[in-house]
């Protein structure tokens, strides 16, 4: 061990029993205070404090949600929601400050423990105003509340460095590890400081995208896959510049990234192509607007159902027997998917039926015909239209074709009572649907041992 390591560390000791030596004494004083009956003001002033910030926040609180009733947007609903958080110990720091320094001013009493009061409100806030970002940029899952814990701890240790005074020498201590990377010189406290940095700003950048995605899907007047195809773009630029600006701030010299992003580079090249070509083809599909929020679309004879959700990875579909099918965006892009509503949701649908020789063709045409027109989901324009189609073996085929436009509330229902509308008019009117006979004859009579056993019955 050199010199200046040696000399380094044993600042770095001194500095931290200095820090300890002023912990001590800070719960020194509090312990001293407590035993003068002065102490009593600074509770009662604690608590004064606390209670008005309490009911300000409340009644400010009553008054903005008064006033912001009529407009529910994301911003506002944001502002409320973080106020709500934030009001109470925000205020109770600002009057705990206000009386701090009265009580110094007029040599009131001892203020130990409203210097306690004002790092330990601050952090709340920190905490508070944290985890309802976190709540607002992720969706609600376990790593929710894992991330949580995290942060509230995190800023509690901090805290607790900070009142102790052992925040500057594990600083120092931190900052004596160091080594190259290229040429930039790195150490452990600048790599700990850009990694907090690096979170909290993509994490406000999530947070913003968050806002701004949920502001263009409120817009109806855009387009579906407009709006979510900007929402991404949105985030992902917000992402990127935030992670280049806490770099920045960090002081690490973006260039000495080229050697990991030219890495990173091949391996999306080689090991994750699948990965970055769904991703790609994903912006294809919001792009060129082919397949869009709301549509029926048909991947195979077993999977034909509604988009329900686009993200940048794969397509969710959900079939009319509401199963979710997750389905890859480079295989909607390199198949063919049979989009029945891309231009029109109108659907048409044929049912085909064979009536027995010897039938009113009239009759039996305009009973189908109204029994289309009787369902509510069956269009008037196009009309129902009922042809001839064939004259068959066992009888006359004949075909009804009808429209509908919600093909996704399911088709299986509507083929289903118009048959049973159909079968009920036929019978009414005595139209028989015939099915196949047939009639076997023996020519030359029967065999001798058939005869014997017919003779013998």
């Amino acid at each position: 061990m050199n010199e200046t390591t040696k000399q380094a560390t044993s600042e770095a000791i001194k500095q931290a029993a200095d820090g300890t030596a002023a912990f001590a004494r800070l719960f020194r004083d509090l312990w001293r205070d407590i035993q003068e009956p002065g102490f009593l003001w600074q509770i009662l002033a604690l608590a004064l404090c606390l209670l008005v910030a309490w009911g300000l926040s409340r009644y400010w609180l009553r008054q903005k949600h008064a006033r912001s009733s009529a407009d529910h947007g994301v911003l506002r609903t944001f502002g409320t929601g973080s106020l709500k958080r934030i009001a109470f110990p925000l205020l109770s720091l600002l009057l705990v400050l206000i009386v701090r320094k009265i009580f110094r001013h007029w040599e009131l009493g001892p203020v130990s423990l409203l210097d306690l009061a004002v790092p330990l409100l601050l952090s709340m806030a920190l905490v508070r105003a944290a985890i309802y970002v976190v709540h607002h940029a992720f969706a609600p899952s376990s790593f929710l509340a894992t991330s949580e814990r995290l942060i509230a701890t995190s800023i509690w240790i901090g805290l607790a460095l900070y009142l102790s005074g052992l925040s500057a020498p594990l600083i120092d201590m931190l900052e004596q590890v160091s080594f190259n990377v290229g040429k930039q010189k790195l150490d452990l406290w600048t790599l700990t400081n850009g990694l907090v940095t690096i979170c909290v700003t993509v994490l406000v950048a999530l947070w913003i995208s968050g806002i701004i995605e949920a502001r263009l899907m409120a817009r109806e007047t855009l387009d579906a896959s407009i709006r979510v195809v900007l929402g991404r773009l949105v985030k992902a630029l917000l992402s990127v510049l935030a992670l280049l600006l806490s770099l920045s701030i960090v002081g690490i010299d973006i260039t000495a990234l080229s050697v990991f992003s030219g890495a990173l580079a091949v391996g999306l090249g080689l090991g994750l192509q699948k990965i970055a070509s769904n991703y790609v083809s994903g912006f294809i599909i919001l792009l060129d607007r082919s397949i869009r929020l709301g549509n029926v679309v048909a991947i195979d004879p077993l999977t034909t159902g509604v988009v329900t959700q686009i993200t940048s990875r794969y397509t969710v579909v959900r079939t009319l027997t509401g199963t979710e099918v997750i389905i890859p965006n480079e295989y909607l892009v390199s198949n063919i998917v049979r989009n029945e509503s891309f231009t029109d949701s109108r659907v048409r649908f044929i049912l085909s039926v064979q009536v027995a020789y010897g039938t009113d063709l009239d009759i039996a045409m305009r009973l189908m015909h109204d029994a289309a027109l009787a369902n509510q989901r069956v269009l008037a324009d196009p009309p129902p239209q009922v042809l001839l189609m064939a004259f068959a073996e066992s009888g006359i085929n004949l075909d009804l074709n009808f429209w509908i436009s919600d093909p996704q509330n399911g088709t299986g229902s509507i083929r289903s009572a118009i048959n049973l509308a159909i079968w009920r008019s036929f019978r009414d009117h005595g139209i028989q649907i015939p099915f196949p006979q047939r009639e076997v004859r023996l020519v030359g009579g029967l065999p001798a041992a058939a005869a014997a056993a017919a003779a013998a019955d």
